[in-house]
């Protein structure tokens, strides 16, 4: 596989756009799905991620992340595979892609005339651009003072899912926001079994995740409160507008986040827990797919 590539990680990409997803399902079931805007917040989404996987690799190797003692994949700009000097280029084209797909986003969702809405859209997209920057790279990274749990839960969660039905309906019941809360939780759920993963070489490194913070055992508790939370969120979403016993279907997925949280309560070694940051990815993909075709069903 091209370093290129593994570098973009693709495996996390699935992830980035359940929040887009879910986005367009609610629009979709109040029957206001717009394909090309939809299209572009997917593209926007998947370069934004793929930006954050690059300065998250130059970050973690600049600031000793990276290092022997680490126990995931091993990274391009770890293993001598892209320079540095290279990584930082691929990071400013992804980042001005990333800034020309937002930018035709905003302008086929809300053109001239909502100028003002445009203006606060894109200052929420260069606010991403610069959280998917410096979560581990740039002089002061917010991810080493164990910031980047909130990060994910805002724009993996609030911001993706919410961001995706304003763009279509260009309105936000309040009720939106507890299917974005649980995609924020469920995301941040992910983040959480890849800092367990790397507690004792981030620790090494100075780098003060939430599990360095709380310690193993209450890093593992943190886990099954976010994945209850998440559960929770769209447990009322559905008791608040239930009409159709389809809105339930998301329940299927409940045994895929009951496996991830007993394994990463039993799983000790680092080796073992790997499996389990695209196991938790992918029982969130699913829990997206069920949890909004049972709302368009409904």
């Amino acid at each position: 596989m091209s370093p290129w590539i593994s570098a973009f990680r693709p495996r996390t990409l699935p992830l980035a756009l359940a929040s887009i997803l879910t986005g367009a399902f609610l629009a979709a079931a109040n029957g206001q799905f717009n394909g090309l805007v939809v299209g572009l917040a997917a593209l926007t989404t998947i370069l934004l991620q793929i930006l954050s996987n690059l300065a998250n690799d130059y970050g973690d190797s600049q600031n000793g992340a990276d290092s022997i003692h680490r126990q995931g994949p091993q990274r391009a700009v770890q293993s001598g595979a892209i320079t540095p000097a290279q990584m930082k280029r691929g990071m400013w084209i992804c980042g001005l892609l990333a800034l020309g797909s937002g930018l035709a986003l905003l302008w086929v969702a809300l053109g001239a005339a909502g100028l003002g809405l445009f203006l606060g859209f894109l200052a929420l997209g260069l606010a991403a651009i610069w959280a998917a920057v410096n979560y581990t790279a740039g002089s002061n990274p917010y991810g080493y003072a164990g910031l980047g749990d909130i990060s994910v839960f805002l724009f993996f969660g609030m911001v993706g899912v919410c961001g995706t039905y304003f763009l279509q309906t260009h309105t936000l019941p309040l009720q939106v926001l507890l299917p974005a809360a649980a995609l924020g939780c469920f995301a941040t759920a992910v983040l959480n079994v890849n800092n367990i993963r790397d507690i004792n070489s981030d620790v090494l490194a100075g780098k003060i995740t939430i599990p360095v913070r709380l310690g193993a055992i209450h890093a593992r508790r943190y886990h099954w409160l976010l994945l209850l939370i998440g559960l929770g969120c769209a447990t009322v979403f559905v008791a608040l507008t239930y009409h159709s016993p389809w809105q339930w279907l998301f329940a299927l997925a409940v045994p895929l986040f009951a496996f991830n949280a007993i394994q990463i309560w039993q799983r000790q070694e680092s080796m073992q827990i790997d499996p389990l940051l695209k196991q938790m990815a992918l029982s969130t993909l699913v829990f997206t797919l069920l949890f909004g075709v049972g709302q368009v069903l409904g």
